[in-house]
């Protein structure tokens, strides 16, 4: 990706709903331009989708990151318990003071109290360190 590919993946972040002639004239590129620049990065895989983002006062739920550190060589195993926990919604492997990143997501805070009792019980678990998140907060354009 180089700078106009950047540039519109974080107009299209802000509002993936601009026309193709707000973006044009927003990079100072043409439209046919930005249209072969969005179904490269569509093709490519760099952009896999568009969708809606709800507003706090909408938006349902709880939604937290947690950390997991493992015990010796049971990273896989707990991978694999928590990929079976349906409101985790993200895995990703780390590096650093933890091994695990889980991205949870739960109805309410009842729920997600016995999420983490059902995640505390999870045989190779060693520590966890939870993080509920707050208001969303969308990052600016980049104008370059």
């Amino acid at each position: 990706m180089d700078d106009l590919d950047r540039n519109l993946v974080a107009l299209l972040r802000r509002d993936a709903r601009l026309p193709v002639a707000s973006l044009s004239a927003t990079l100072g590129v043409s439209r046919a331009t930005v249209r072969a620049r969005m179904q490269r990065l569509i093709d490519t895989g760099t952009i896999t989708g568009f969708t809606v983002t709800l507003g706090t006062d909408i938006a349902e739920g709880v939604r937290a990151v947690m950390m997991v550190e493992v015990e010796g060589q049971a990273a896989d195993k707990v991978m694999d318990r928590l990929s079976g926990l349906p409101e985790v919604r993200g895995l990703h492997a780390t590096n650093g003071r933890w091994d695990i990143v889980a991205e949870l997501e739960s109805r309410s805070l009842t729920d997600f109290d016995a999420l983490l009792r059902r995640v505390r019980l999870i045989g190779g678990i060693k520590n966890t360190e939870t993080s509920i998140l707050l208001a969303p907060h969308r990052p600016a354009a980049r104008r370059d």
